[in-house]
């Protein structure tokens, strides 16, 4: 798994704890910057880990906006929290990221959700981001 993968993984660590707690995801971040700071080993995978999660924290109601716009029946509420977590990582990715390109955010969310979420999901993340992706265009 490359750098940025972990990282993503690491993200949605972050993200999915918050949720599923319901606690703050700058708490979260919190936690998880301390669990950095006492495994040194493990911070490879920090800095862009924290930089996704923190560009989630400064877009998060523009973010949710166009995951309940183009979600199409879905409200976020009724999602399964790994997907709201991957939705938000890719839709990150694709609007405030201008390193990483569309079709990887697209492709790593997609394979996420396929590793770690329901049998429908991965199909979800695809479509969503997807067309959210071609809005840019």
């Amino acid at each position: 798994m490359g750098a940025r993968s972990k990282s993503r993984k690491r993200a949605l660590d972050i993200l999915y704890s918050a949720d599923v707690r319901g606690e703050s995801i700058n708490a979260a971040l919190a936690d998880e910057a301390a669990r950095n700071a006492a495994d040194p080993k493990r911070s490879n995978s920090w800095e862009y880990a924290r930089e996704i999660v923190v560009g989630i924290t400064e877009h998060g109601d523009e973010i949710d906006e166009l995951i309940e716009t183009y979600a199409q029946g879905w409200t976020i509420s009724r999602m399964p929290a790994i997907d709201r977590a991957l939705l938000r990582i890719g839709i990150w990715e694709i609007l405030f990221n201008d390193e990483v390109p569309d079709s990887v955010a697209i492709a790593e969310a997609v394979e996420s959700a396929r590793v770690h979420s329901t049998e429908d999901s991965a199909g979800f993340v695809n479509g969503l981001l997807g067309r959210i992706a071609a809005t840019r265009a």
